[in-house]
């Protein structure tokens, strides 16, 4: 027995694969939800109720998803070019810090239009800054990006900490570490009255449809896609690999930094270090459930803050621990990567 590569995979092999991912899993975490003793299918519906079963719970959902979309497109942008971005969770506290720090002390007296899309730059250039380094890194002394990416995400919340600790700690919070707050003229807007869901949202699926056109229809994209699927034959063809590498590398830190910035400016307003609760590393998972494609990490985002919304309602519920949400969530990264394996792969006798 032997695995021997597709020569062809089908449109239906590859629509069917994240979905027979997912299926797996929840098929792994209901033995999970029976041994804790409760109904399986029943513990599936609350989930669905506990994160659309409401208008409050709707836009709870969607508001999760919105940073998951932006680092798992920038995961999957970084991937598909072979860059092993694992430190968006750094570059998401980075853009969080840079975009409290420019609004509260450049930027405060000035109006919202002018504002709030320097803010967004300005978190955008810090998630940037974060992951040129470890390529810098591999480009000039062959080091592992998937190591130096990975650490950086210490040295960037212990940055933060030591910011919102020090120079950028707000005199008004009772000693609670925190950072000055964004002025009020560059929240980003609510898109619906009386919830936390805000325009980030918006921006999040317009730059999913943008990063797809990018990567489909440009020459840039034709490149990106050359490097990651030979390095060495792109470097043949012609293609400028450092130059190309570098650009994915800004593209990727820099979605993953806007998401750290739409989070501050569209939810918290403040920088705290519990600020995330994993966007980051959740947005690798989100961008390998979308088969690396743009659009597919909107849906993959929203099939993950569905699982992490309702899982409270299902918990309060059938009294069972909320805690199956991120293992519903890490076993669809598992199957997932098992179900790509043998889309691409035959089994030979």
């Amino acid at each position: 027995m032997r695995f021997e590569r597709r020569e062809h995979r089908p449109l239906a092999l590859i629509v069917l694969t994240p979905l027979l991912a997912v299926a797996a899993a929840l098929a792994l975490s209901g033995l999970l939800i029976a041994a804790a003793g409760a109904p399986v299918l029943e513990a599936y519906w609350r989930i669905l109720v506990g994160a659309f079963g409401s208008r409050l719970s709707a836009t709870e959902t969607l508001t999760r998803a919105t940073p998951l979309m932006l680092t798992g497109l920038a995961a999957a942008v970084a991937f598909r070019a072979r860059v092993w971005n694992i430190g968006g969770e750094g570059q998401f506290y980075l853009g969080a810090i840079a975009a409290a720090a420019v609004g509260s002390q450049l930027l405060a007296g000035a109006p919202g239009y002018l504002s709030m899309p320097l803010l967004l730059l300005a978190g955008a250039v810090a998630g940037m800054i974060l992951l040129i380094i470890p390529l810098w890194l591999r480009l000039k002394f062959s080091v592992d990006e998937v190591v130096t990416s990975l650490l950086l995400n210490f040295v960037a919340v212990l940055v933060v900490s030591m910011l919102i600790d020090g120079p950028l700690k707000d005199p008004l919070a009772f000693g609670w570490p925190q950072s000055q707050s964004v002025p009020d003229a560059a929240m980003l807007p609510k898109l619906v009255a009386r919830s936390r869901l805000h325009w980030g949202f918006g921006i999040a699926l317009v730059l999913a449809f943008v990063v797809h056109f990018v990567q489909s229809r440009t020459v840039f994209g034709l490149k990106s896609r050359a490097a990651g699927l030979s390095p060495e034959g792109a470097v043949f063809a012609g293609v400028p690999l450092a130059r190309t590498l570098l650009f994915v590398a800004c593209l990727s830190g820099g979605l993953a930094g806007l998401a750290g910035a739409v989070e501050v400016m569209g939810v918290k307003g403040y920088v705290t270090t519990d600020l995330s609760p994993g966007f980051g590393y959740s947005g690798i998972v989100v961008a390998m459930l979308a088969g690396l494609h743009p659009l597919g990490v909107v849906l993959a985002a929203l099939f993950t803050a569905t699982m992490f919304v309702g899982a409270d309602g299902m918990s309060r519920a059938l009294k069972i621990p909320t805690y199956i949400a991120d293992v519903t969530v890490a076993l669809s990264l598992i199957t997932m990567l098992v179900a790509v394996f043998f889309a691409q792969y035959r089994i030979r006798r």
